[in-house]
């Protein structure tokens, strides 16, 4: 037990890391099919439908305690230094919930000749330790097939601050040309750019499908078009 008033290591509420005894990728947006480490951290400030991450927020349906460990930053730094591997996903849940002790990390990783990519929903603004170079973010704002009340999935402020940022990509995973409509509604208000769509489905027969449908749509909005590498590589498997 450490001295009272001893100052205490910086923790982080940590999902699972994988990518180091059983590599794999990132599986979407401009890095997709990059070998990737990964850090996914535990807790959520939007409840999805879709959600294909529940075991990090949904505790009606899952145990916190058994789904989650709080891991000091020098534990996690010791894990990723362990690979070769040069790019480090922080994702969620969302992780920018706990932006205080992401930003050792980050510094950390950095230091330690990593790169970073955050994957965050865009609700919460990035503070300036981590709008640093060799660190990017894949903001993926929820369309109303979320679920979830725009009030509370949209956050103009931070969008716009994403957007400034100069370190950011959007990146939408869509189903129907009615979804792109509402993309391009969403970045001509908050001047969103670049644009990554990726088509939504749970196994390759539904991407290839998806796809098909939203190809040239996306094509004559000159937008990215990427499929969702993970899912096609490794279908539900967690931790890959």
């Amino acid at each position: 037990m450490s001295p009272a008033g001893a100052e205490q290591p910086p923790r982080l509420l940590v999902a699972e890391t994988f990518g180091v005894e059983q590599p794999t990728f990132q599986g979407e947006g401009p890095s997709c099919g990059v070998p990737a480490l990964f850090i996914r951290l535990s807790r959520c400030n939007l409840t999805c439908s879709w959600c294909d991450t529940p075991y990090t927020w949904d505790w009606a349906r899952f145990d916190p305690h058994a789904e989650s460990s709080r891991q000091t930053v020098r534990e996690l730094l010791e894990w990723a230094r362990s690979s070769d591997v040069e790019l480090v996903v922080i994702t969620g849940g969302e992780p920018l919930i706990q932006q205080q002790p992401l930003a050792v990390l980050v510094r950390g990783l950095l230091d330690g000749d990593k790169r970073v990519e955050f994957e965050t929903n865009g609700t919460i603004a990035p503070g300036p330790d981590l709008l640093v170079e060799g660190v990017r973010f894949n903001v993926s704002p929820k369309l109303a097939n979320s679920g979830v009340a725009e009030s509370k999935r949209l956050a103009p402020t931070a969008l716009v601050a994403f957007a400034a940022s100069g370190r950011a990509v959007f990146k939408f995973v869509a189903r129907t040309e009615a979804d792109l409509e509402e993309i391009a509604g969403l970045a001509d208000r908050y001047g969103l750019a670049p644009i990554w769509v990726m088509p939504e489905g749970t196994t390759p027969q539904e991407l290839i499908a998806t796809t098909r449908v939203l190809a040239d749509a996306v094509a004559a909005r000159r937008w990215n078009l990427a499929q969702r590498l993970h899912v096609m590589a490794f279908a539900e498997l967690r931790g890959r």
